[in-house]
């Protein structure tokens, strides 16, 4: 596992640079689907060049899942790469601090290995199957925290309109319960924000794989729990992810469920 994580470690920050020196420059904006709530610049497709790079020379015959539609080899392999080259693309687009590299293995089904880089904190997130989670070497914990009322919770919101709307029902129940919400516009970094007790639970609707993979790896390694908001097992492949510290997730999956 050690040469998995050394490559995607490198291949993170590597670039982590290329979108913190590009965050200092003009680039350009897109639109996906023709919707102005999806971004994509054209540093989304840099940095995912650049990994899917790193990882093709490293590992030839691996797959690779990645947000912007880079891909490795077609044979058929039990390993697949799951990358977010830049998680965070709105905030990135408006100058807000807020965005990270997210790259996962999966192994027949399984993520084994989650690294995520924050370049403008330089914060290294990561975790492998087995072997805890840390943040710039030191192991992660979750938080405490046992009560709604003293939790202090992240969500976010779909590209779809409908999406939204579903979560602001979640969101006006469980903001009258919570201590505090805040959102941060980046599924990956709310994940490590839980595993490092930043933060005591999330929930979001809609997510894709490459948002969440890393990340769930990182929040269950710290001693968190991730599920779906029936408390169900939570799958990269789902519409649906709770994560907490385990400590509130019974009482999160029951405000979400409603009256």
């Amino acid at each position: 596992m050690s040469d998995f994580r050394t490559v995607a470690v490198a291949a993170a920050q590597q670039a982590g640079k290329l979108i913190a020196d590009a965050a200092r420059t003009d680039f350009r904006v897109d639109y996906k689907q023709g919707t102005t709530t999806n971004l994509v610049t054209e540093v989304d497709r840099r940095a995912e060049a650049a990994i899917i790079e790193a990882l093709s020379q490293a590992f030839p015959d691996h797959r690779i899942l990645a947000e912007e539609g880079g891909e490795g080899s077609q044979q058929a392999s039990p390993y697949q790469w799951v990358v977010d080259p830049l998680d965070g693309t709105t905030n990135f687009a408006h100058g807000f601090p807020a965005f990270c590299v997210s790259i996962a293995l999966e192994v027949e089904g399984r993520i084994v290995l989650g690294v995520v880089y924050d370049p403008l904190r330089q914060e290294l997130f990561e975790a492998e199957a087995g072997h805890g989670a840390f943040l710039n070497g030191e192991k992660l914990r979750v938080s405490p925290v046992t009560t709604l009322d003293t939790s202090l919770l992240v969500t976010g919101f779909a590209y779809d309109q409908d999406g939204r709307r579903s979560n602001l029902e979640h969101f006006s129940r469980l903001v009258l319960q919570a201590q505090g919400i805040r959102r941060t516009g980046s599924a990956a970094m709310d994940l490590c924000y839980v595993a490092s007790g930043r933060i005591d639970g999330f929930w979001e609707m809609k997510l894709c794989p490459w948002d969440v993979a890393a990340g769930s790896l990182i929040v269950t390694e710290a001693g968190g729990l991730i599920t779906d908001f029936a408390g169900r097992a939570f799958s990269i492949y789902g519409h649906e992810t709770l994560a907490s510290n385990s400590l509130i997730h019974q009482a999160m999956i029951e405000v979400l469920a409603g009256p």
